[in-house]
């Protein structure tokens, strides 16, 4: 009975997910253009704005700033709001399990493998499987990204770079949306 329960659901997902698919494909040209160009502007802004603050902290890698900002930007601040929630908590249980596969066997695949695995799960345990992807990044990162001395100090590192990106995108995906809502008399890009 659970098995069906999770077919249908995973059936009416999909439903829904080719749907909104289909409705992006039937927009004008025009359109398509109009908010790929609003995104590519948003997405620059935002990791330009992440990787400037974390030249500007003199962090170490301030890229990661620039590659987050650029992952959680969204079309809506809502959205971008909700996948910065899904990254920060993706990264902290990322981050958690990886200094413990780390402690427990330095420099072993097989231990970033069962990891990496043990991380989504955990997202998906928790009802939030939408970050298990980002948790499994972070595995990846802590991990399998050479770095200089202990694995909590680069987890820190990287939590503080991440942080710049996820203020970044929230900071412009904001702006965005309320010039887009002054110019347009788009009541809904308030929000």
């Amino acid at each position: 009975m659970a098995e069906q329960r999770i077919r249908d659901n995973r059936r009416e997902l999909g439903y829904i997910q080719r749907q909104l698919e289909q409705m992006y494909q039937r927009l004008p040209w025009g359109h398509r253009l109009v908010n790929g160009v609003s995104m590519a502007a948003q997405a620059l802004a935002a990791g330009s704005l992440g990787y400037g603050l974390g030249l500007l902290l003199h962090t170490e890698q301030a890229f990661w700033g620039a590659l987050t900002a650029i992952a959680v930007t969204q079309q809506t601040y809502v959205d971008t709001r909700k996948s910065s929630l899904d990254q920060v908590i993706g990264a902290a249980i990322g981050a958690a399990v990886a200094l413990i596969g780390a402690y427990l066997a330095q420099d072993n695949y097989v231990v970033y493998a069962v990891t990496m695995a043990v991380a989504i799960v955990l997202c998906w345990s928790f009802n939030i499987g939408s970050a298990g992807k980002l948790s499994a990044t972070t595995v990846a990162i802590v991990m399998l990204v050479p770095h200089a001395g202990p694995f909590w100090t680069v987890a820190l590192t990287r939590l503080g770079e991440v942080t710049l990106g996820i203020v970044s995108a929230l900071l412009v995906t904001r702006v965005a949306h309320w010039l887009e809502a002054r110019l347009l008399g788009d009541p809904g890009a308030d929000s």
